[in-house]
């Protein structure tokens, strides 16, 4: 059991949905970026997304874009990034944090070294959107039998057919994305987005989070009622793009928080 099967459990004992949010490490600088992250538990956040930057984010619209070039332009790098969720592992213990993003600088890193160094930082489970199931042996497995789980993406084009295969070795959660195309492109639609959980639901016991297009309180709440979890990146790295400060940052949070929970 990791972080991330403990939160979800506890959510569900409670009969709540999850919150996750999504930050680019680094952005704009080191300082303000853990300042964000290590306030994001009191503002109601249960699993955090912590982004690492890469200069070709091909999954990513301009928002989560100009993050990643931010961090990079403030020399964030992947053992920063490292260094930054074990200074939040100083403070908190529990709250599980899922590292997000592409596969080259892992690789670069060399797996078995990043899986340790990840563990001993704290990081409880990844999402490295651009390796498929049939790369599975590359990260996924090994990432699974150090103790942490592999989160996989499954989208409105994700058929019957494939549904199988993405579900194979994921584990913790599974992240929906409510649209097709990039982040931060359009607006989820809990209607929409009902029957696709509950299809997904209808193959697996792992929790389904919705993201991708939840920009306010009131989309979050509609999602949190059809889904374990509720996602939300763009919106709040909009607000560190617009050079808004912590508190600020902070405080907005806890109005999406407080949408999601209130379900």
């Amino acid at each position: 059991m990791t972080r991330i099967d403990d939160k979800f459990a506890e959510l569900k004992a409670a009969g709540k949905p999850a919150f996750v949010t999504y930050v680019m490490a680094g952005d704009p600088n080191y300082e303000t970026s853990l300042a964000v992250v290590k306030g994001l538990p009191a503002a109601g956040v249960d699993v955090i997304e912590l982004g690492l930057p890469f200069t070709d984010p091909m999954a990513d619209g301009p928002t989560i874009q100009l993050a990643g070039q931010r961090a990079l332009a403030a020399g964030m790098t992947l053992n920063k990034t490292l260094a930054l969720a074990a200074a939040f592992r100083e403070d908190d213990q529990t709250t599980p944090i899922v590292l997000m993003g592409y596969y080259n600088p892992i690789y670069s890193h060399g797996v078995d070294k990043f899986l340790k160094d990840a563990g001993a930082a704290g990081i409880d489970g990844l999402i490295v959107v651009d390796l498929p199931p049939e790369e599975d042996d590359e990260l996924c497995i090994p990432a699974n039998n150090a103790g942490m789980n592999f989160i996989r993406l499954a989208t409105p084009t994700t058929d019957a057919k494939r549904l199988p295969k993405v579900l194979e070795n994921t584990s913790g959660f599974l992240y929906y994305v409510s649209i097709t195309g990039i982040t931060g492109a359009a607006e989820a639609n809990a209607d929409a987005v009902a029957p696709e959980v509950a299809r997904i639901k209808a193959e697996t016991d792992i929790p389904v989070c919705v993201g991708f297009g939840i920009k306010t309180p009131a989309v979050a709440a509609a999602i949190g009622k059809i889904a374990d979890g509720v996602v939300v990146g763009s919106a709040i790295v909009e607000l560190l793009g617009n050079d808004k400060s912590p508190a600020e940052v902070l405080a907005f949070v806890k109005e999406l928080a407080d949408g999601v929970h209130g379900t």
